[in-house]
């Protein structure tokens, strides 16, 4: 009988040690905007998670609009978007639940050192976009209703004005991301809305330069959102709880705060989560 024990309690401890690392080797799929993957902050953040939990996070980047189309089939745990009326709508049609502020930076308003519609300083980002329409000068759009696209459209909605014509160049290959249509619009020498973070990347490579910034509707709130499991049963819904707590909890906001300084002179985003 001692012996039945002693096999069974080592089979039970065995099963709960393989149990421990079949949970440990999980995943968590993430669909995510753009810019933080491009920008490194996601590739780290995954990374880091993994070494530490054994859980892998794998993710694929699109704009705002696409990432939570694409959550919207069920074949990721979660999402990282940054385009509030886009991600309301994610939950209220039931696809999504648990948002959690993890991030934020800004946007700036790109233009070229010329400066042809003089909007050079300007504190307000619907006056700077309405000086561009009226003097007609060049702007690249990205156009793919990513949170980029969202946020331009929140702005040119302010101004009362529809941009069309000529000199609104609505970017064909917008869906490629901040980094494409950066480069773009610096081929162009056009204005462009875009995250500071991008630019702080590439403004060794591009004569464009920020010209207006500051303004509220600038900020750029960056979240994630789980993948509501009861639409969908098969998502990894404890995996992506798990990690989610890790981003806003205090290792992983702290990554973010000294994120870009020791390359870039200042941080590419800020940290959010104590702001819920």
């Amino acid at each position: 009988m001692r012996i039945f024990v002693l096999v069974l309690a080592f089979c039970l401890g065995a099963g709960l040690v393989f149990a421990g690392i079949a949970r440990a080797a999980g995943e968590v799929r993430m669909s995510s905007t753009i810019g933080p993957v491009d920008a490194g902050i996601v590739p780290l953040l995954a990374k880091i998670y993994e070494q530490k939990s054994g859980v892998k996070v794998t993710f694929e980047a699109a704009g705002t609009g696409a990432t939570l189309e694409k959550a919207k089939k069920g074949n990721f745990d979660m999402v990282m978007v940054h385009a509030r009326k886009l991600e309301d709508q994610f939950i209220a049609e039931g696809f999504g639940r648990d948002r959690r502020d993890v991030m934020y930076n800004d946007f700036v308003i790109l233009g070229p050192k010329d400066d042809p519609a003089r909007v050079k300083g300007m504190k307000s980002a619907s006056e700077a976009f309405a000086a561009i329409a009226k003097a007609e000068a060049l702007f690249v759009s990205r156009n793919d209703r990513s949170g980029t696209h969202v946020k331009e459209m929140d702005i040119w909605g302010k101004t009362g004005i529809t941009p069309s014509g000529s000199w609104y160049d609505c970017f064909v290959d917008g869906k490629k991301g901040n980094k494409a249509t950066t480069l773009y619009a610096d081929g162009k020498k056009a204005y462009t809305l875009m995250d500071r973070a991008t630019w702080l990347t590439l403004k060794k490579e591009v004569s464009l330069t920020p010209l207006v910034e500051g303004d509220r509707i600038l900020l750029n709130f960056i979240a994630v959102i789980a993948v509501n499991p009861e639409k969908f049963p098969s998502v990894h819904a404890a995996e992506a709880k798990a990690f989610m707590d890790w981003l806003v909890g205090k290792e992983a906001q702290g990554i973010i705060r000294t994120f870009g300084v020791d390359a870039y002179g200042e941080p590419l985003f800020f940290p959010n989560a104590q702001k819920q």
